[in-house]
């Protein structure tokens, strides 16, 4: 993928959503400057404006070092916290007071970060927390506290989230 289209892989997904087209593309940007160590050192400028701005300002956490498939889409993205070691799929939605992250253990140790599959979209005020996979298809209502593993074309909803249905494919 060249550069620009890399920057810009996020833009036909957030369509009339400026404020998220703004923070992916900058968010985007300075995936490319973490890569190396001489972009660092040229550009500390704009991982500094990147933090201020996007996530003191705005109050949206997306770390450099997340791993985020291309197709983002933030809605409202005020109260968005994702840790750096989370996994999201291409195609993902994450709306408003979202927090992906991971859990402390008892003995002071943290578990893995989760991992999103491709199409999943995120309620507002979600908690996704621990060593959990969400697969493909997959919607989470708002309010939604994932703990566990999430299969498949599912639903999920709840404190703890439970499998509310389960979208079959229609075989012709």
């Amino acid at each position: 993928m060249n550069f620009f289209a890399y920057l810009f892989q996020d833009w036909s997904a957030n369509r009339g959503n400026i404020k998220g087209r703004f923070v992916l593309f900058l968010f985007r940007s300075v995936q490319i400057v973490n890569r190396h160590i001489l972009l660092k050192i040229l550009f500390c400028w704009h991982l500094v404006l990147y933090r201020l701005f996007v996530e003191w300002h705005l109050g949206i956490e997306l770390p450099r070092k997340l791993t985020a498939g291309k197709g983002l889409i933030v809605y409202h993205g005020q109260a968005l916290v994702v840790n750096q070691g989370v996994v999201i799929g291409n195609n993902c939605v994450l709306r408003n007071s979202v927090t992906i992250g991971h859990k402390k253990l008892a003995d002071g140790t943290f578990t893995n970060c989760p991992r999103l599959g491709n199409n999943v979209d995120v309620g507002a005020n979600v908690c996704i927390i621990g060593d959990v996979t969400v697969g493909n298809n997959v919607i989470i209502g708002a309010g939604a506290v994932v703990i566990k593993n999430i299969p498949d074309n599912s639903v999920a909803v709840g404190n703890p989230a439970r499998i509310l249905e389960q979208k079959t494919e229609a075989h012709i």
